[in-house]
Formats: structure tokens, sequence, C-alpha cells
């Protein structure tokens, strides 16, 4: 198996430092797209086009949306310390889950100039490891504010942390390659003025669950 180029150099990296051996108004919801997180509604200004006192009964609401409440993503008022703070962007996260094939698989016997050298079983883990904490990409959360329009009023919104590179050379970035839909309530108004009539409908808001290093 062929290592990728950022793979190549960041190894030539590692071992030269430890071994020396190498050198607009009333839209019902975003407009499709492939850029997360979705950006925000312009909403029409007009307090009118809100939901009254008497729209926002949540034993109601609650029912209405049913088996679509996921208090793991969703909140009627805003969690209290669950904010995101921000890291320091030389840190490293632990990465979670099983190593991806592609660092397990690593030829690490031969350099990018076709040395053949000796590696340990466990040098080569802690290499692994280091280069898997390297260009892991976090889903980093936060609680967002949809505003009064949607039901529930807040979204635990997911955004791939981007404070440095994640590759060698640097240029790659976390890129969103998931992202799974949460259904909400949406205050819809049709018709004007006195005409205009309003209700809650369905929606779905699509939250990143998934970042990649990527071009």
């Amino acid at each position: 198996m062929e290592m990728p180029h950022y793979f190549l150099t960041g190894f030539c990296m590692l071992l030269l430092h430890q071994t020396g051996l190498c050198q607009p108004y009333l839209r019902l919801r975003p407009a499709p797209s492939d850029s997360l997180p979705v950006v925000d509604i312009i909403e029409h200004p007009d307090p009118e086009y809100d939901p009254k006192e008497n729209d926002l009964d949540e034993r109601t609401l609650r029912k209405k949306l049913g088996s679509h409440f996921d208090p793991s993503f969703m909140s009627v008022t805003l969690p209290e310390g669950e904010a995101f703070t921000p890291r320091d962007p030389n840190s490293r996260f632990k990465p979670l889950g099983a190593m991806p094939n592609d660092i397990k698989r690593l030829n690490l016997s031969e350099t990018p100039y076709g040395r053949k050298m000796k590696l340990g079983k466990k040098a080569r883990r802690k290499f692994q490891q280091w280069l898997w904490s390297y260009t892991y990409c976090p889903v980093m959360y936060t609680w967002k504010d949809l505003g009064g329009r949607f039901w529930p009023r807040f979204v635990k919104e997911g955004n791939c942390y981007n404070e440095r590179s994640c590759s060698f050379p640097e240029g790659m970035v976390c890129k969103p390659v998931k992202s799974i839909n949460k259904t909400f309530l949406r205050w819809y108004c049709q018709g004007w003025s006195r005409q205009k009539y309003c209700t809650w409908i369905p929606v779905q808001y699509p939250v990143i669950s998934e970042c990649k290093c990527s071009c």
C-alpha cells in the first residue's frame, strides 16, 4: 500500500527528530447546499410573523413533535455549562473509535526515498498513534439559538475543528463528510396582513456528525 504524501512527509519529519534516518424573507429553511453547518435563515423582521404566547405551549408542541424530540441535540432553553471552550491550536485531541485502516496498514519499513529500515513494534505503534492524533478531525458541538420561529429553539450544532492544518505538508483542513437530520418545528406563515395563516410545520435541520482531513 502506498503511503499518502502527507503521511510520508510527516513520517520523515518524525524520524529525523527521533532517529536521524531521514532528511431572504419568509424562507422556510436554508436553501439546499453542500456547505455545513447550514447558513442562518434571513427572517422577516416584522414581529407579526412571530408565534404568540398561546402558540408556544410546550405540552402541545412536544406532542406535535412526538418521537422526533431528541434532548441530546435540541433544547427548549439554553443548557448551562455546555458551551465549547476553544483549545490551543497546537494541542492534540485524543482520537475516538478504531484507528483508520489507512494508518494501520502503512508500510513503515521503507522511507520515501526507498531506504529500508527496521522499526520496532512499540515505535511503530507510537508513530501510528501520533499520526492518528495529528490528522484526527473531531466534531466540536455548540448550542445555537435558532430563534423564536423554531421549536425547540436551541440546536446542538456540529463544526469541524479548524484551528490548524491536519496534514503534512500543511494545507489540508478538517471538513464535514457526514451529517444527521434532526426534525424541528418551524413557525410558517402564508399570506399577508389579516389574510395570513400561520402554523407549526416539521422541518429537518442537518447537523454535522463526522469530519475528515481533506483538501
